[in-house]
């Protein structure tokens, strides 16, 4: 392992000279900072033919330069003649300011992310204190218009602001659909279930995980729809079960919620298309999905489809 020759570059990045280091071996130059063990195995099998060094990453502790992080070639040189003497070429890459940057790029992203759960978790508060004042309104107007337009509009903001919390909550990036809508509907059932007894509301979703951005089109869906069977599937205090499902079947997927209320042929005629109609119709096609409404005998059930041969302008059904 003796060097018998050294880049100008490498004599001073080190702050060697040329003198101090050819003729001596590897493992001795500097302040024998060089003698690491996994350097030597490492060489060693370079020298016997059985391998050869590509980017193996070391730390060395040099006099006067602190810790630093090096990327280590290298490679046996074959002259092709009988006899010759046998050469490794070595070469060293200093990589601790990237290194450096890489992790101070990691600390930056991560109290980005911290800093926009708190953002997050700030505002589905405030959602949850102007839905506070809107239902204590409508509780105090006389009018019963006013007072139904009042209890929508709870709605509405109690429906963003659950599926706010769950955004604050979850991980910045991919999404696990089953917990993200288990905390969900959680939160959904506490802020508008009157009495779990007679109404429940459950999930049935498989193995999923989505984009963080899709997963937020799927759970202002999940709200509305939910809404929409609370608001209409269980007149006059009536027993009902809500489920909302998802599953994967290859490319595509099926969002759904489903009741056993009851069922569209009761509605006909009194229900017309609103506001949620609208924003499902909206985000089923910004999903590049299409809604279909069937008969749950008995109830309603409401399916958000996804295929892989679906066009982004492929009209919505009714």
């Amino acid at each position: 392992m003796i060097v018998v020759a050294a880049s100008t570059s490498f004599l001073r990045a080190f702050k060697l000279d040329l003198e101090s280091v050819v003729g001596r071996s590897v493992m001795e130059l500097g302040g024998g900072e060089w003698a690491v063990p996994q350097l030597r195995s490492l060489l060693r099998a370079t020298a016997s033919g059985a391998a050869a060094i590509d980017a193996y990453e070391m730390d060395l502790k040099s006099q006067g330069s602190g810790m630093r992080r090096l990327v280590i070639h290298a490679q046996r040189l074959e002259y092709g003649v009988a006899g010759s003497p046998m050469r490794i070429l070595l070469t060293v890459t200093d990589v601790t300011a990237a290194r450096g940057m890489e992790k101070l790029k990691d600390e930056l992203l991560r109290d980005k992310a911290i800093a926009l759960q708190e953002v997050q978790h700030r505002v589905a508060n405030s959602l949850q204190i102007i839905a506070s004042v809107i239902l204590q309104s409508a509780r105090n107007v006389q009018s019963e218009e006013s007072r139904t337009h009042l209890s929508n509009a709870h709605s509405r903001v109690m429906s963003v602001a659950a599926l706010q919390q769950q955004l604050a909550t979850s991980r910045v990036g991919d999404v696990e659909l089953r917990p993200y809508f288990t905390q969900l509907c959680d939160s959904l059932g506490a802020s508008m279930i009157q009495d779990h007894d007679k109404v429940t509301l459950v999930v049935d979703i498989d193995d999923s995980v989505v984009e963080a951005n899709i997963s937020i089109s799927l759970g202002l869906l999940v709200t509305e729809l939910v809404i929409n069977c609370l608001k209409h599937a269980f007149p006059d205090g009536q027993k009902g079960r809500i489920v909302v499902g998802y599953q994967r079947d290859g490319a595509g997927w099926t969002l759904s919620v489903r009741d056993d209320g009851i069922g569209m042929h009761a509605l006909e005629g009194k229900v017309k298309a609103g506001l949620g109609t609208s924003i499902v119709q909206a985000l089923a096609k910004q999903l590049k999905s299409v809604v279909e409404v069937t008969d749950n005998a008995p109830g309603a059930k409401v399916s958000i489809i996804h295929k892989a041969a679906i066009e982004q302008d492929a009209p919505a059904a009714v």
